[in-house]
């Protein structure tokens, strides 16, 4: 509880610093925890505009930006550098995961705020991270595990990076979100409820505890550990009266 308030703190004072001194604002990147208590702020944050980005649109680790270009007169630029972390010989290389790039990378001492997504390719990390620590990081990352690594700055636009969209169609007892949640996951209804209790669900950035909610189309439905899925709505009924519930799934 003490860390929620410190963050709340932390945001009302970026937001008021953006509308006194009229300047756009940035917060380091923020956990989907810590952006469901942004989303939960709306009334105390409505006298200023913001937003949130984290790189791409499948980014679940992203900065909030207090300001607008109707308030200000110009576009903000978040403070995102991308950069390609690949093997120097890929034949000898280690096989990397998710978890090496981001050990290497805090190995440095560098705070977990300051880092966003970690997008692995072909073995190789793309990393979403503050524009300040971005040489730091080209400067002084050298290996991980035992392979021999170059770190170089590329293009956020990276076409191999950009999210797909899968369209896919599951069977559930019906729209509510426990029920298309046991379905995805392929967990029983009691193992599901487990989630909830414990804040890997996610609709539209905020963390969701009801298990009863009904999905509408165009909900953002975030499974911890298992993707990001946009509710589209539900078809036909089958025999046993279930559900055809249709998705769109990031990949």
């Amino acid at each position: 509880m003490e860390q929620d308030t410190l963050l709340k703190r932390k945001l009302t004072d970026l937001a008021e610093k953006a509308y006194q001194q009229n300047i756009y604002t940035y917060s380091n990147f923020l956990s989907m925890s810590e952006l469901s208590i942004y989303h939960q702020m709306d009334s105390d944050l409505r006298f200023i505009p913001s937003s949130t980005y984290g790189g791409n649109d499948a980014c679940e680790r992203q900065i909030v930006q207090f300001g607008s270009a109707d308030l200000f007169g110009y576009e903000g630029t978040y403070p995102i550098q991308l950069i390609r972390i690949s093997p120097l010989l890929a034949k000898f290389s280690d096989t990397l995961t998710h978890r090496d790039f981001l050990g290497a990378i805090l190995n440095l001492g560098i705070d977990r705020s300051l880092i966003g997504d970690i997008i692995i390719r072909n073995n190789c990390g793309y990393v979403f991270c503050m524009d300040h620590i971005a040489d730091y990081i080209l400067d002084n990352l050298t290996k991980i595990k035992h392979t021999n690594i170059k770190c170089e700055y590329c293009d956020q636009n990276l076409s191999d990076i950009k999210p797909h969209i899968e369209h896919i169609e599951c069977i559930a007892a019906s729209n509510r979100i426990d029920a298309v949640a046991a379905t995805l996951t392929k967990l029983s209804r009691s193992k599901v409820i487990e989630l909830f209790r414990t804040q890997k669900i996610f609709i539209n950035g905020k963390v969701m505890e009801n298990n009863s909610y009904m999905l509408k189309p165009n909900d953002i439905l975030v499974i911890r550990g298992l993707g990001k899925f946009i509710y589209d709505g539900c078809g036909n009924e089958t025999r046993k009266g279930r559900m055809y519930v249709q998705l769109q799934k990031y990949i």
